[in-house]
């Protein structure tokens, strides 16, 4: 049965997609019909915030109860976080190639991205390194405790530290300051709140599917 709240994801994020696409947007110089991309790239980065901290969280349950299944949730919403933030490249890449001449620049946002999702990748290396569940399970939920700060100063503390020609950060003002209207608000804001439901959908779907799994180890 599909819970109420994925049912609102999936409709928020259709709405954003195909509104996104056709909703009037301020004349800015530079950005243009680009702007647009707020709408699906910005949501991303917010969705695997809030993922990343589901995880962490579970990771901090795991150790505090040592419960198996706070540590599959950690891990599945480590996975679907990792996804999301490999979404939010890709779609600032595209951004950037239009705005900024390149697909890449060596923009301190940027690359302390890429770092970020590098350390969720090394992660599941981990992970995967560990046979035994126990000890895997201990280890790998430390590393995300440690880790989920780290990549927060990352991405939210050091690029406002440097130049940097992402907005809101080295000194460029970020959306609000510019023309963000009641227009784009109207889908920037149901865009954000579905892709976190359908990240926590995705993260589901991954969860339900490990335990099964487990069942059916347990039984063979």
């Amino acid at each position: 049965m599909i819970k109420w709240w994925k049912i609102t994801g999936a409709v928020l994020v259709l709405y954003s997609l195909i509104w996104g696409l056709y909703t009037p947007i301020p004349q800015l110089a530079i950005l243009e019909e680009s702007i647009r991309n707020l709408f699906y790239h910005v949501p991303m980065w917010f969705s695997m915030i809030v993922i990343l901290t589901a995880s962490m969280y579970h990771a901090v349950l795991y150790l505090a109860k040592g419960k198996i299944e706070s540590d599959v949730k950690s891990a599945e919403y480590a996975k679907t976080g990792l996804l999301f933030g490999l979404m939010g490249i890709v779609t600032g890449m595209l951004w950037a190639k239009h705005t900024w001449g390149a697909y890449w620049t060596n923009d301190p946002k940027l690359n302390s991205a890429a770092i970020g999702l590098l350390m969720y990748f090394a992660y599941l290396v981990l992970r995967s390194s560990i046979e035994d569940e126990e000890k895997r399970a201990r280890v790998s939920a430390v590393y995300n405790i440690f880790s989920f700060p780290i990549y927060i100063v990352l991405i939210f503390i050091l690029p406002r530290l440097t130049s940097s020609l992402h907005p809101g950060n080295g000194g460029n003002p970020g959306f609000n300051s510019y023309d963000l209207d009641s227009k784009l608000r109207l889908v920037f804001y149901p865009a954000v709140l579905g892709w976190i439901l359908i990240a926590f959908w995705v993260a589901d779907l991954g969860i339900r599917t490990t335990f099964l799994e487990k069942k059916k180890e347990e039984h063979a």
